[in-house]
């Protein structure tokens, strides 16, 4: 299966029409024809089912079949991870993320980070293609980038759990062992 993402769908959608990039993957390069069928998906959650009612590489028109309110699992994972030197890593970072279900993530820019401006453009788009690829159906959020500082102090008000990972030489508690 293949999944395609259309940000503007909802479930009282009865046609739709993909933007000139997503209509040339799907009419030029996986070739699909009038009366294929289609799985889409906003990133909200929802698995719609449709029927390519018109192909061409610059608009593709898809009619609604079904739609699936895929459920969601009853936590919010949020990781907060410092861009690495080598861009190459933290989009590898992005994209596993992405595959696992992570809900939100953070660029978090720290007192020695050697990184400080980033393509958050193109991390979406790693991003989406993530979640394209591994069939999800939960677009995770991209936060812009914010100082160390700042993110403490807004996590000060913040009553949730939080863990944070570190490589220092002392007793190791595992993460599973925290949450019981």
């Amino acid at each position: 299966m293949q999944l395609f993402y259309h940000p503007n769908i909802d479930k009282n959608t009865s046609n739709c029409f993909f933007d000139k990039e997503e209509s040339q993957h799907i009419a030029k390069v996986l070739r699909k024809k009038q009366g294929d069928t289609l799985h889409i998906t906003n990133g909200k959650g929802f698995l719609f089912e449709g029927q390519l009612s018109f192909a061409s590489p610059k608009q593709c028109e898809v009619s609604i079949l079904k739609c699936q309110e895929q459920i969601h699992r009853p936590y919010h994972l949020h990781l907060v991870v410092a861009p690495t030197k080598m861009n190459e890593r933290y989009e590898w970072f992005l994209e596993k993320a992405t595959e696992i279900g992570i809900d939100e993530i953070t660029p978090i820019i720290c007192q020695h980070s050697e990184r400080t401006s980033l393509k958050l453009e193109r991390f979406e788009k790693i991003i989406l293609s993530a979640m394209k690829q591994s069939l999800q159906c939960y677009l995770p959020t991209l936060n812009p980038p914010i100082t160390s500082a700042a993110f403490f102090k807004q996590m000060m008000t913040d009553t949730s759990d939080k863990y944070i990972a570190h490589c220092q030489e002392n007793e190791k508690i595992l993460l599973s062992h925290a949450l019981t």
